[in-house]
């Protein structure tokens, strides 16, 4: 029989091998963390690799993803459907093992995080989605969502602030089947931390409510499982246990040192390690007996077997609910969602006086939230200004996990990356709420949404200068523009009511990351023939046309529509040829066809104005090199939101004088 250390040795040679063969990637971490996976994966984690998708399977994020090898061979040995050949292959281009996978359920990965921190953040958001639907569809005997989730980290992991954020929440909303383990290792990419991490990261956590196992010899699997028992023991707390480690362990001149971090160990080092170990094997061989002791595929399909007999059980007891969680986990909206859309649309036509377009958000949420249990809402501490909270919304708390709405406090990092979690985990939908220019803090979380393809809708408000007295530091600029250069993001800011409508309803049917854009300012109602109302989900349409062919045509987003509306109409009162676009959602329009683009934006008017209240930078690409763009590429300034737009021109007078300027060129 193979032992513990046999066993995890199969991950340090698979894993310094592959490095070396790609002659690039991290080769300590995945050596240094060998016996803790060992631990996990054979004695505590509940998987199925003949179906990694099962529904009670625990969740496993690396944080530290940079050690994505130590997964990858805990995968290809267990049975998931990776080959040696994909192995050989990692970091190579179209190969199955990139150097940070992030999310490929299929496959076994959950999410394994290149930039670090918001692995912690997205295993935040497992477990809490964990309680959630524990919460809501488990009966007494019938405990059909009972899972775990299981994390690793390191040091780099924890210098990151968005680990204070997630991990603060976590303490207080007690996730206590959130388990994360701490590779200590005392060394990164420069050398060893002490010079520039010397937290006590024990009490750290324990200030934060969590239990904390420390001092744990990473190296022994005994002492690694005889933590996990005691993690799993409390169920109040989530729980950090402190693994003291190696990195690099077994290469013996380069094992605790920078050099075993994040480059190939040589060959030479290779063949000492593997004498150091006492693997005689070539290159990518495992031996059989090793390979029968990692093969998880009979007892994975035991366990989903005993979860499905009590599946069925469930089902026979409690029929609806069943159906509910199968159609929750599948990611599938209700049968009733074309009518709820419909009703939605209907409800904020009835809109006829201006609105702030985040008052227009809540009138749709107001009809949303209610209507689908797999909204999971939010903001980070502006629920009143963000508009987030809908009627009937149940606010969650440490002792109640029944609710829908989480209070993330001020956490926009740490609120964007555990939705995240929420979302890879199923059974949810989240939202969450903040200004605009607050989304640079949750930047990169926003990224990964996005390369994920995650389904997060992203709520920003107060969108542009318009939003008055709170000054430069609270008036976005780039942000409009910078969202939109996100690969995969669907960006929406709509100029009222009736584009709020079709904005938050394409949201909830996206299959991804979407970001909608509110202002804080009333803006009027725009009249529409139902063609009008219909193209509206288009992304860019036609809003006010002339007779005859254009002399000229404008394009506009959000608030700006409203004033570009009245400079149109006064200019075609007085005889001249102007075309609105109204454009809420730049992604959706340039996905349509040439023809309807063509239809609306025609090659041949080429005398064209943009006008956003935001930087100018992406607009070009609309109006040409003959057009312009009235936009707003400094600063602004603290005021009386209308005042404030004025001052920078954003008026109908200045349209109207933009578009003379235009016309007589």
């Amino acid at each position: 029989m193979s032992t513990r250390r046999e066993l995890a040795n199969a991950i340090r040679a698979l894993s310094m091998d592959a490095v070396q063969r790609a002659n690039s990637g991290h080769p300590g971490m995945p050596m240094g963390m060998a016996d803790i996976a060992q631990v996990l994966w054979t004695d505590y984690l509940r998987y199925n690799p003949g179906n990694p998708l099962w529904e009670d399977r625990d969740r496993f994020v690396l944080s530290n993803g940079h050690g994505s090898m130590l997964l990858y061979s805990v995968l290809y040995l267990t049975g998931y459907p990776l080959t040696i050949a994909d192995l050989e292959g990692f970091r190579q281009l179209g190969s199955r093992t990139p150097g940070h996978p992030e999310h490929d359920p299929g496959l076994g990965i959950e999410t394994t995080t290149g930039p670090l921190g918001q692995g912690i953040a997205n295993a935040v958001g497992m477990a809490l989605a964990e309680k959630l639907l524990a919460a809501e569809f488990n009966r007494e005997g019938f405990n059909i969502v009972d899972h775990y989730t299981y994390c690793f980290c390191g040091d780099g992991c924890l210098m990151e602030g968005v680990s204070h954020e997630a991990c603060s929440l976590a303490g207080t909303l007690g996730l206590g089947k959130l388990i994360m383990f701490y590779d200590d290792n005392g060394i990164s990419i420069d050398g060893k931390v002490a010079g520039w991490f010397h937290d006590n990261t024990p009490e750290r956590f324990a200030a934060y409510g969590w239990h904390v196992i420390p001092d744990v010899d990473g190296l022994d699997g005994e002492a690694v499982a005889a933590a996990v028992a005691a993690a799993r023991a409390e169920t109040r707390r989530p729980t950090l246990i402190d693994c003291k480690t190696i990195i690099g362990y077994g290469a013996p001149d380069k094992q605790g040192t920078k050099e075993a971090h994040g480059e190939a160990l040589g060959a030479d080092e290779v063949a000492k390690a593997r004498k150091v170990l006492n693997w005689p094997y070539p290159p990518f061989v495992v031996p059989d007996e090793i390979r029968a002791a990692w093969d998880h595929r009979q007892q994975g399909a035991a366990l989903e077997a005993n979860w499905r007999a009590l599946f069925a059980r469930y089902t026979s007891a409690f029929p609806d609910l069943a159906r509910e969680f199968e159609r929750r986990m599948r990611g599938d909206l209700p049968a009733s969602w074309p009518d709820t859309a419909a009703q939605v649309q209907r409800e904020l036509l009835k809109q006829s006086a201006p609105q702030a377009t985040r008052a227009s958000s809540q009138a749709a949420l107001n009809i949303i939230g209610p209507a689908l249990p797999e909204i999971f809402a939010g903001s980070a501490d502006l629920t009143p200004s963000n508009n987030t909270m809908f009627k009937g919304a149940v606010t969650l708390t440490p002792g109640a996990a029944e609710g829908n709405y989480l209070h993330y406090g001020v956490r926009e990092f740490g609120m964007t990356a555990i939705m995240n979690g929420i979302t890879l985990h199923g059974g949810h939908l989240p939202y969450g709420g903040t200004f605009l220019v607050f989304s640079d803090y949750a930047r990169n979380a926003v990224r990964l949404a996005c390369l994920m393809n995650a389904h997060v809708i992203l709520v920003y408000t107060h969108d542009s200068i318009g939003l008055g007295e709170d000054g430069p530091t609270h008036q976005p600029i780039e942000q409009l523009g910078s969202l939109r250069a996100i690969p995969h993001m669907e960006l929406w800011r709509p100029c009222d009511a009736a584009e709020t409508a079709v904005a938050w309803t394409r949201a909830i049917a996206r299959r991804g990351a979407t970001a909608l854009v509110f202002t804080r300012q009333a803006v009027p109602q725009q009249p529409r023939t139902p063609q009008q109302l219909e193209s509206i989900g288009r992304g860019g349409y036609v809003l006010i046309d002339c007779a005859g062919v254009p002399e000229a045509l404008v394009i506009a987003t959000g608030s700006e529509v409203g004033i570009a509306a009245q400079a149109v109409n006064s200019l075609n009162g007085a005889g001249r040829r102007v075309r609105l676009v109204s454009m809420p959602s730049t992604h959706v329009f340039d996905d349509q066809d040439d023809a309807y683009r063509e239809a609306v934006v025609p090659h041949a008017v080429t005398r064209r104005l943009a006008v956003e209240a935001g930087a100018r930078q992406s607009w070009w690409r609309y109006v040409g090199s003959g057009g312009r763009v009235l936009g707003i590429d400094r600063f602004g300034a603290s005021g009386k939101g209308a005042e404030v737009l004025a001052h920078f021109g954003f008026t109908a007078d200045n349209v109207v004088q933009q578009l003379r300027g235009l016309l007589e060129d």
